[in-house]
Formats: C-alpha cells, sequence, structure tokens
C-alpha cells in the first residue's frame, strides 16, 4: 500500500471537512521548502458565496499573506482534484515551485486536461507538477459527494439548493442567454 505524504493527507482532510459542510470536497495545502505547514483550506464557494473561493486560491492567498510576497518560489502546493484553469493561472502567476495534485479532472481540470495550461506559450511560469498522489481517496470522496447530490435531488425540493421545476416560470421573450444569444 502506498502511503500519501502528509500535506496531501491534509489537503484530503480539508476537503472531507468541505464536503461535510456542503462544498464541494477539494482541499489543499501549501507548504514552504521545508515542508512547513503554510495554510490549508478547503473550498468555501458556497459559504462565501464567492465564485473564486477555491481550495486553491484561499491558500495562495492565505500564503502570499503570510509571507508577504505576492510570489511563492520557494513553495509547493498539494491538492485534492487538478487545478482548474483559474486556479492553474494563479498558480503559474504565484511562481509556485511544485504542485501535487490528486484526482485527475477529464471536465474542468486544466494541467493534463482541457487547456493544458502550463503547456501553453503564453504562461511565464511552469511548476514541477505531479498528479495522481491519493488519486483513489480524492476521486472517491469526490464521486460519493456527487452521488449523494443526485440522490438528494431525486428525492425532493427540500434539499438546499435543489430547484423544483414545476416551480419555475418560463422564460420571457427576448430572454438573453449569457453568451448574448437570443432566444425566442
Amino acid at each position: 500500500m502506498t502511503t500519501i505524504p502528509s500535506p496531501m493527507a491534509l489537503a484530503l482532510a480539508e476537503a472531507e471537512a468541505a464536503a461535510a459542510r456542503g462544498e464541494v470536497p477539494v482541499g489543499a495545502v501549501l507548504v514552504d521548502r521545508d515542508g512547513g505547514l503554510l495554510a490549508a483550506a478547503g473550498n468555501r464557494v458556497e459559504t462565501d458565496r464567492d465564485p473564486t473561493a477555491h481550495a486553491e486560491m484561499l491558500v495562495l492567498r492565505a500564503g502570499a499573506a503570510r509571507l508577504g510576497a505576492t510570489h511563492l518560489a520557494e513553495c509547493d502546493l498539494y491538492v485534492t482534484l487538478e487545478p482548474c484553469a483559474m486556479c492553474a493561472a494563479a498558480i503559474a502567476l504565484a511562481r509556485l515551485r511544485r504542485l501535487y495534485f490528486g484526482a485527475y479532472d477529464a471536465k474542468t481540470g486544466a494541467v493534463e486536461h482541457g487547456p493544458r495550461l502550463f503547456d501553453q506559450p503564453t504562461t511565464h511560469h511552469r511548476p514541477e507538477i505531479y498528479g495522481g498522489i491519493g488519486e483513489r481517496r480524492a476521486a472517491s470522496l469526490l464521486r460519493a459527494f456527487f452521488r449523494d447530490r443526485r440522490h438528494s435531488a431525486q428525492t425532493g425540493p427540500e434539499r438546499i439548493g435543489v430547484v423544483n421545476p414545476s416551480t419555475l416560470l418560463s422564460r420571457p421573450k427576448g430572454f438573453v442567454r449569457c453568451h448574448g444569444i437570443k432566444r425566442s
């Protein structure tokens, strides 16, 4: 059996805590060059009502504040899920030394999937990248979370955040979608 490095174990604990709060179970930990803990967080998107409150963003902000620096070149990030485009861009801007992530994300990941941000010629910094660290446990947390959400959605609208479709009004004529295409 493979041992999960302690920063990733802490990130997984943060992911579990996020799930208990009703957040997508993603956790992140930022450590210094010697492995000293700088910051740890789980997703807080719903809690803070902030679409940028991903675990990675929270620990990067906290680490930068703690060190009083915008570049975290001597720091390593452990995160339970392959970072999205927003988080990958923030990782590049922070100039992190290493990125360790757990589960791969074929849908919204931007490191090994999608835009592969660090492979773009316009990306100014590419950290060392190690994927699949604690992957089974991270993927299991995510699967269980979304399975439970689907189950809750099927059992009734009393669950917070689940909308009963019969209570929705039809779209008004001329409704404009976010991408600007008018629908009639």
